[in-house]
Protein backbone atom coordinates (compact mmCIF):
# COMPACT_ATOMS: atom_id res chain seq x y z
CA UNK A 1 0.00 0.00 0.00
CA UNK A 2 1.06 3.59 -0.64
CA UNK A 3 1.91 5.80 2.33
CA UNK A 4 -1.43 7.62 2.56
CA UNK A 5 -3.30 4.31 2.38
CA UNK A 6 -1.19 2.86 5.20
CA UNK A 7 -2.05 5.93 7.30
CA UNK A 8 -5.74 5.12 6.95
CA UNK A 9 -5.77 1.32 7.15
CA UNK A 10 -2.86 -0.04 9.25
CA UNK A 11 -3.86 -0.88 12.83
CA UNK A 12 -7.58 -0.56 12.15
CA UNK A 13 -9.29 -3.90 11.52
CA UNK A 14 -9.16 -5.17 15.10
CA UNK A 15 -12.86 -5.66 15.85
CA UNK A 16 -13.87 -9.19 14.82
CA UNK A 17 -17.22 -9.01 16.63
CA UNK A 18 -18.84 -5.99 14.96
CA UNK A 19 -16.35 -5.13 12.16
CA UNK A 20 -15.87 -1.55 13.35
CA UNK A 21 -14.43 0.75 10.66
CA UNK A 22 -12.27 2.44 13.29
CA UNK A 23 -9.96 0.98 15.90
CA UNK A 24 -11.81 0.33 19.19
CA UNK A 25 -10.70 1.98 22.44
CA UNK A 26 -9.94 -0.55 25.17
CA UNK A 27 -10.00 1.50 28.40
CA UNK A 28 -9.45 -1.56 30.59
CA UNK A 29 -6.64 -1.56 33.14
CA UNK A 30 -6.43 -5.35 33.44
CA UNK A 31 -7.44 -8.55 31.59
CA UNK A 32 -8.71 -11.88 32.84
CA UNK A 33 -6.69 -15.01 32.13
CA UNK A 34 -8.11 -18.21 30.65
CA UNK A 35 -6.08 -20.12 33.21
CA UNK A 36 -2.82 -19.70 35.14
CA UNK A 37 -0.76 -20.20 31.99
CA UNK A 38 -2.87 -18.61 29.24
CA UNK A 39 -4.07 -15.11 28.34
CA UNK A 40 -4.84 -13.22 25.12
CA UNK A 41 -1.43 -11.52 25.06
CA UNK A 42 -2.41 -8.74 27.43
CA UNK A 43 -2.08 -8.63 31.20
CA UNK A 44 -1.90 -5.01 32.42
CA UNK A 45 -2.35 -1.77 30.48
CA UNK A 46 0.59 0.07 32.03
CA UNK A 47 2.62 -2.10 29.66
CA UNK A 48 0.38 -3.35 26.85
CA UNK A 49 -3.08 -2.44 25.57
CA UNK A 50 -4.84 -3.40 22.31
CA UNK A 51 -5.47 0.22 21.22
CA UNK A 52 -1.87 1.11 21.97
CA UNK A 53 -0.71 -1.97 20.03
CA UNK A 54 -2.77 -0.87 17.02
CA UNK A 55 -1.07 2.53 17.05
CA UNK A 56 2.35 0.89 17.35
CA UNK A 57 1.61 -1.31 14.35
CA UNK A 58 0.69 1.77 12.34
CA UNK A 59 3.76 3.76 13.41
CA UNK A 60 6.18 0.94 12.60
CA UNK A 61 4.64 0.57 9.14
CA UNK A 62 4.91 4.29 8.41
CA UNK A 63 8.55 4.65 9.51
CA UNK A 64 9.72 1.32 8.13
CA UNK A 65 10.66 -0.13 11.50
CA UNK A 66 10.19 -3.65 12.78
CA UNK A 67 8.26 -2.49 15.83
CA UNK A 68 7.24 0.62 17.76
CA UNK A 69 6.28 1.59 21.29
CA UNK A 70 3.93 4.46 22.07
CA UNK A 71 4.68 6.58 25.14
CA UNK A 72 2.79 9.13 27.20
CA UNK A 73 4.77 12.15 25.92
CA UNK A 74 7.55 13.05 23.54
CA UNK A 75 9.92 13.48 26.48
CA UNK A 76 8.89 10.03 27.71
CA UNK A 77 9.90 8.70 24.29
CA UNK A 78 13.35 10.24 24.70
CA UNK A 79 13.63 8.96 28.27
CA UNK A 80 12.59 5.48 27.10
CA UNK A 81 15.04 5.53 24.20
CA UNK A 82 17.95 6.39 26.49
CA UNK A 83 17.55 2.99 28.14
CA UNK A 84 19.57 1.49 25.27
CA UNK A 85 22.61 3.26 26.77
CA UNK A 86 24.32 2.94 30.15
CA UNK A 87 26.33 5.19 32.49
CA UNK A 88 29.79 5.87 31.11
CA UNK A 89 28.55 6.11 27.52
CA UNK A 90 29.35 9.17 25.43
CA UNK A 91 26.61 10.60 23.22
CA UNK A 92 26.92 13.24 20.51
CA UNK A 93 24.06 15.68 19.93
CA UNK A 94 23.39 18.95 18.17
CA UNK A 95 24.11 22.32 19.72
CA UNK A 96 20.66 23.59 18.79
CA UNK A 97 18.51 20.64 19.87
CA UNK A 98 15.13 21.13 21.52
CA UNK A 99 15.54 22.77 24.93
CA UNK A 100 13.68 19.97 26.73
CA UNK A 101 16.04 17.36 25.30
CA UNK A 102 19.04 19.45 26.32
CA UNK A 103 17.63 19.85 29.85
CA UNK A 104 17.04 16.09 30.17
CA UNK A 105 20.59 15.28 29.08
CA UNK A 106 22.19 17.90 31.32
CA UNK A 107 20.08 17.59 34.45
CA UNK A 108 19.20 13.88 34.48
CA UNK A 109 21.82 11.93 32.54
CA UNK A 110 25.06 13.76 33.24
CA UNK A 111 24.62 13.23 37.01
CA UNK A 112 24.17 9.52 36.26
CA UNK A 113 27.57 9.28 34.58
CA UNK A 114 26.73 9.87 30.91
CA UNK A 115 28.73 12.38 28.88
CA UNK A 116 27.59 14.52 25.95
CA UNK A 117 29.28 16.51 23.21
CA UNK A 118 27.19 19.20 21.52
CA UNK A 119 28.32 20.03 18.00
CA UNK A 120 27.12 21.54 14.75
CA UNK A 121 25.46 18.42 13.33
CA UNK A 122 25.39 19.92 9.84
CA UNK A 123 29.18 19.42 9.79
CA UNK A 124 30.17 15.73 9.63
CA UNK A 125 33.77 16.58 10.50
CA UNK A 126 32.60 18.25 13.71
CA UNK A 127 30.86 15.02 14.66
CA UNK A 128 33.93 12.93 13.84
CA UNK A 129 36.25 15.19 15.83
CA UNK A 130 34.45 14.56 19.15
CA UNK A 131 34.14 10.78 18.83
CA UNK A 132 36.08 8.58 21.21
CA UNK A 133 36.20 5.00 22.42
CA UNK A 134 33.17 5.60 24.66
CA UNK A 135 30.95 7.06 21.94
CA UNK A 136 27.87 4.85 21.88
CA UNK A 137 25.19 7.15 20.49
CA UNK A 138 24.55 9.97 18.04
CA UNK A 139 21.36 11.94 18.71
CA UNK A 140 20.00 13.65 15.60
CA UNK A 141 17.40 16.35 15.05
CA UNK A 142 16.97 17.11 11.37
CA UNK A 143 15.74 19.71 10.74
CA UNK A 144 16.94 21.02 14.08
CA UNK A 145 14.81 22.94 16.54
CA UNK A 146 14.60 25.91 16.06
CA UNK A 147 17.22 26.84 13.44
CA UNK A 148 16.23 24.21 10.85
CA UNK A 149 19.78 22.91 10.30
CA UNK A 150 20.05 19.54 8.58
CA UNK A 151 22.11 16.50 9.46
CA UNK A 152 23.22 14.25 6.60
CA UNK A 153 21.42 11.12 7.74
CA UNK A 154 23.17 8.57 5.55
CA UNK A 155 26.68 9.91 6.18
CA UNK A 156 26.06 10.08 9.93
CA UNK A 157 24.59 6.57 9.99
CA UNK A 158 27.64 5.26 8.11
CA UNK A 159 29.97 6.97 10.60
CA UNK A 160 28.07 5.49 13.54
CA UNK A 161 28.27 1.99 12.10
CA UNK A 162 32.05 2.32 11.85
CA UNK A 163 32.11 3.36 15.51
CA UNK A 164 29.68 0.68 16.64
CA UNK A 165 27.38 3.44 17.87
CA UNK A 166 23.58 3.69 17.78
CA UNK A 167 21.90 6.50 15.85
CA UNK A 168 18.65 8.05 17.03
CA UNK A 169 16.72 10.54 14.89
CA UNK A 170 13.99 12.77 16.25
CA UNK A 171 11.70 12.96 13.22
CA UNK A 172 9.02 15.12 14.83
CA UNK A 173 9.51 18.17 12.58
CA UNK A 174 8.87 16.34 9.31
CA UNK A 175 6.90 13.18 10.18
CA UNK A 176 7.36 9.96 8.18
CA UNK A 177 5.36 11.51 5.35
CA UNK A 178 8.27 13.83 4.53
CA UNK A 179 11.29 11.94 5.93
CA UNK A 180 12.01 8.33 6.83
CA UNK A 181 15.42 8.15 8.55
CA UNK A 182 15.49 4.34 8.76
CA UNK A 183 15.62 4.14 4.98
CA UNK A 184 18.95 5.98 5.25
CA UNK A 185 20.43 3.71 7.92
CA UNK A 186 19.25 5.26 11.20
CA UNK A 187 18.70 2.73 14.01
CA UNK A 188 15.95 4.34 16.12
CA UNK A 189 13.37 7.02 15.34
CA UNK A 190 11.51 8.99 18.00
CA UNK A 191 8.53 11.34 17.73
CA UNK A 192 6.47 13.59 19.86
CA UNK A 193 3.15 12.28 18.55
CA UNK A 194 1.64 15.40 20.12
CA UNK A 195 2.80 17.20 17.01
CA UNK A 196 2.21 16.29 13.34
CA UNK A 197 1.23 12.66 13.84
CA UNK A 198 -1.78 13.61 15.95
CA UNK A 199 -1.99 17.03 14.37
CA UNK A 200 -4.87 18.55 16.33
CA UNK A 201 -3.29 19.89 19.54
CA UNK A 202 -5.51 17.68 21.71
CA UNK A 203 -3.18 14.96 22.98
CA UNK A 204 0.25 14.52 24.61
CA UNK A 205 2.18 11.50 23.38
CA UNK A 206 5.37 10.08 21.93
CA UNK A 207 6.77 6.98 20.27
CA UNK A 208 9.94 5.00 19.68
CA UNK A 209 10.44 2.95 16.51
CA UNK A 210 13.28 0.46 16.15
CA UNK A 211 14.66 -2.28 13.91
CA UNK A 212 16.74 -3.94 16.64
CA UNK A 213 15.37 -6.72 18.84
CA UNK A 214 17.84 -6.03 21.65
CA UNK A 215 16.84 -2.38 21.71
CA UNK A 216 13.16 -3.33 21.72
CA UNK A 217 13.62 -5.65 24.70
CA UNK A 218 15.28 -2.88 26.72
CA UNK A 219 12.59 -0.38 25.71
CA UNK A 220 9.84 -2.84 26.63
CA UNK A 221 11.31 -3.50 30.06
CA UNK A 222 11.63 0.20 30.77
CA UNK A 223 8.04 0.97 29.74
CA UNK A 224 6.76 -1.84 31.94
CA UNK A 225 8.89 -0.77 34.90
CA UNK A 226 8.63 3.02 34.62
CA UNK A 227 5.10 3.29 33.23
CA UNK A 228 5.95 5.52 30.26
CA UNK A 229 3.44 3.88 27.90
CA UNK A 230 0.61 5.93 26.43
CA UNK A 231 -3.03 5.57 27.44
CA UNK A 232 -5.62 3.88 25.18
CA UNK A 233 -7.53 7.14 24.71
CA UNK A 234 -4.39 8.99 23.64
CA UNK A 235 -3.41 6.13 21.32
CA UNK A 236 -6.84 6.33 19.69
CA UNK A 237 -6.54 10.09 19.19
CA UNK A 238 -3.14 9.73 17.52
CA UNK A 239 -4.46 6.94 15.26
CA UNK A 240 -7.34 9.19 14.27
CA UNK A 241 -4.97 12.04 13.49
CA UNK A 242 -2.61 9.90 11.42
CA UNK A 243 -5.39 9.15 8.93
CA UNK A 244 -5.10 12.69 7.56
CA UNK A 245 -1.31 13.03 7.92
CA UNK A 246 -0.61 13.17 4.17
CA UNK A 247 -3.04 15.91 3.18
CA UNK A 248 -2.27 17.88 6.34
CA UNK A 249 1.48 17.87 5.66
CA UNK A 250 0.85 19.10 2.11
CA UNK A 251 -1.21 21.99 3.49
CA UNK A 252 1.40 22.77 6.18
CA UNK A 253 4.23 23.03 3.70
CA UNK A 254 2.17 24.97 1.17
CA UNK A 255 1.66 27.69 3.78
CA UNK A 256 5.23 27.50 5.07
CA UNK A 257 6.71 28.01 1.62
CA UNK A 258 4.48 31.02 0.96
CA UNK A 259 5.43 32.60 4.29
CA UNK A 260 9.14 31.83 3.89
CA UNK A 261 9.21 33.54 0.50
CA UNK A 262 7.38 36.59 1.86
CA UNK A 263 9.71 36.85 4.86
CA UNK A 264 12.80 36.50 2.68
CA UNK A 265 11.78 39.65 0.81
CA UNK A 266 10.62 41.64 3.84
CA UNK A 267 12.81 44.59 4.79
CA UNK A 268 12.28 44.01 8.54
CA UNK A 269 13.48 40.41 8.42
CA UNK A 270 17.17 39.68 8.80
CA UNK A 271 17.19 35.96 7.96
CA UNK A 272 14.79 33.11 7.24
CA UNK A 273 15.53 29.54 8.33
CA UNK A 274 13.61 27.21 5.99
CA UNK A 275 15.23 24.37 3.98
CA UNK A 276 12.69 24.84 1.20
CA UNK A 277 14.29 28.12 0.17
CA UNK A 278 17.09 27.91 -2.37
CA UNK A 279 19.01 30.34 -0.18
CA UNK A 280 19.14 27.80 2.66
CA UNK A 281 22.72 26.45 2.75
CA UNK A 282 21.47 22.84 2.86
CA UNK A 283 18.66 23.11 0.34
CA UNK A 284 20.19 20.43 -1.88
CA UNK A 285 20.63 18.01 1.04
CA UNK A 286 16.98 18.56 1.96
CA UNK A 287 15.98 17.61 -1.57
CA UNK A 288 17.96 14.36 -1.38
CA UNK A 289 16.84 13.03 2.03
CA UNK A 290 13.38 14.58 2.45
CA UNK A 291 10.18 14.25 0.45
CA UNK A 292 9.24 17.87 1.13
CA UNK A 293 10.25 20.81 3.30
CA UNK A 294 7.66 20.74 6.08
CA UNK A 295 5.62 23.29 7.97
CA UNK A 296 8.25 24.59 10.40
CA UNK A 297 10.29 27.72 9.88
CA UNK A 298 12.10 30.30 11.95
CA UNK A 299 13.18 33.84 11.18
CA UNK A 300 15.14 36.62 12.83
CA UNK A 301 13.98 40.21 12.76
CA UNK A 302 16.00 43.37 12.53
CA UNK A 303 15.96 45.38 15.73
CA UNK A 304 16.42 42.61 18.27
CA UNK A 305 14.18 41.40 21.05
CA UNK A 306 11.88 44.43 21.21
CA UNK A 307 10.87 44.00 17.58
CA UNK A 308 10.50 40.24 17.96
CA UNK A 309 8.18 40.71 20.94
CA UNK A 310 6.14 43.24 19.00
CA UNK A 311 5.63 40.78 16.14
CA UNK A 312 4.75 37.94 18.50
CA UNK A 313 2.12 40.00 20.29
CA UNK A 314 0.41 41.47 17.23
CA UNK A 315 -0.87 38.54 15.20
CA UNK A 316 -4.54 37.57 15.29
CA UNK A 317 -4.81 34.35 13.27
CA UNK A 318 -1.43 33.01 14.32
CA UNK A 319 -1.50 32.15 18.04
CA UNK A 320 1.29 32.88 20.52
CA UNK A 321 1.86 29.42 21.98
CA UNK A 322 4.44 26.69 22.43
CA UNK A 323 4.20 23.32 20.65
CA UNK A 324 3.86 22.75 16.93
CA UNK A 325 2.38 20.51 14.26
CA UNK A 326 -1.30 21.26 14.85
CA UNK A 327 -3.86 22.40 12.31
CA UNK A 328 -3.63 25.94 13.73
CA UNK A 329 -0.61 28.18 13.20
CA UNK A 330 1.48 28.79 16.32
CA UNK A 331 4.31 31.23 16.85
CA UNK A 332 6.71 31.11 19.80
CA UNK A 333 9.81 32.79 21.18
CA UNK A 334 12.68 30.31 21.71
CA UNK A 335 14.59 32.82 23.87
CA UNK A 336 12.04 32.68 26.69
CA UNK A 337 9.89 29.69 25.78
CA UNK A 338 11.03 26.45 24.09
CA UNK A 339 14.77 26.93 24.72
CA UNK A 340 14.83 28.88 27.97
CA UNK A 341 16.31 25.84 29.75
CA UNK A 342 19.53 26.24 27.73
CA UNK A 343 22.09 28.63 29.24
CA UNK A 344 22.02 32.05 27.63
CA UNK A 345 25.59 31.68 26.39
CA UNK A 346 24.78 28.34 24.73
CA UNK A 347 21.75 29.83 23.00
CA UNK A 348 23.67 32.83 21.74
CA UNK A 349 26.60 30.71 20.52
CA UNK A 350 24.43 28.68 18.15
CA UNK A 351 22.32 31.60 16.94
CA UNK A 352 19.22 31.28 19.10
CA UNK A 353 19.14 35.01 19.82
CA UNK A 354 16.49 37.42 21.08
CA UNK A 355 15.71 38.18 17.42
CA UNK A 356 14.58 34.64 16.52
CA UNK A 357 10.93 33.65 16.18
CA UNK A 358 9.75 30.08 15.48
CA UNK A 359 6.62 29.51 13.46
CA UNK A 360 4.59 26.31 13.09
CA UNK A 361 2.45 26.90 10.02
CA UNK A 362 -1.01 25.38 10.25
CA UNK A 363 -3.43 24.41 7.50
CA UNK A 364 -5.19 27.78 7.23
CA UNK A 365 -5.29 29.45 3.84
CA UNK A 366 -1.86 30.96 3.13
CA UNK A 367 -3.36 34.32 2.16
CA UNK A 368 -4.80 34.80 5.65
CA UNK A 369 -1.50 33.89 7.28
CA UNK A 370 0.45 36.22 5.01
CA UNK A 371 -1.89 39.09 5.80
CA UNK A 372 -1.72 38.39 9.53
CA UNK A 373 2.07 38.11 9.74
CA UNK A 374 2.55 41.03 7.37
CA UNK A 375 0.38 43.21 9.60
CA UNK A 376 2.42 42.25 12.69
CA UNK A 377 5.68 43.09 10.92
CA UNK A 378 4.46 46.39 9.55
CA UNK A 379 2.38 47.83 12.38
Amino acid sequence: MKFETRCVHIGVKKDKTFNSATTPIYPTSTYHWDDLDTNKGYDYSRHVNPTKSALEENLAALEGGDDARATNSGMAAILTTMTVFQPGDHIIAGKDIYGGTYRLFQEVYIPQGFSFSYVDMSDLRAIEEVTNSKTKGIWIETPSNPLLKLTDLKATADLAKRLGATTIADNTFLSPYLQRPMELGIDIVVHSTTKYLNGHSDVIGGCVITQNEEHLEKIDRFICSAGTGCSPFDAWLVLRGIKTLGPRMEAHQRGAMAIAKMLEEHDRVERVFYPGLESHPQHQLAKTQQFGFGGMLSFSVKGGGDVARHVLENTHVIQLAESLGGVESLMEYPWTMSHVSMPEAARTEVGITESVIRLSVGIEHPDDLLEDLGHALNC
